[in-house]
């Protein structure tokens, strides 16, 4: 019993091109995902009532402009090598 968070960074692939690739980034509590940072929006959106109060503060914050260089650093970086193997 307890609390159970969880922060889940994924990229999604819909080919081969680098142009269809988004950077989804996640924060879950209690199984329940309450923000998610989306590449393809460009800001965080929130799903309960704390979830869209983090994403009003965090779209005017610095934690957006960290969010919208993760697609070109992570994503597009590893590509290749999700597509060798």
């Amino acid at each position: 019993d307890g609390y159970f968070e969880q922060v889940v960074s994924q990229c999604r692939f819909s080919s081969k091109d680098l142009q269809g690739i988004e950077f989804i980034h996640s924060y879950v509590f209690n199984k329940a995902e309450y923000i998610r940072f989306n590449s393809t929006v460009g800001k965080y959106v929130g799903y309960t009532e704390l979830g869209v109060k983090n994403a009003e503060a965090w779209n005017k914050g610095p934690e957006l402009a960290g969010e919208l260089g993760e697609l070109e650093r992570f994503c597009k970086h590893n590509a290749d090598l999700h597509y060798s193997t």
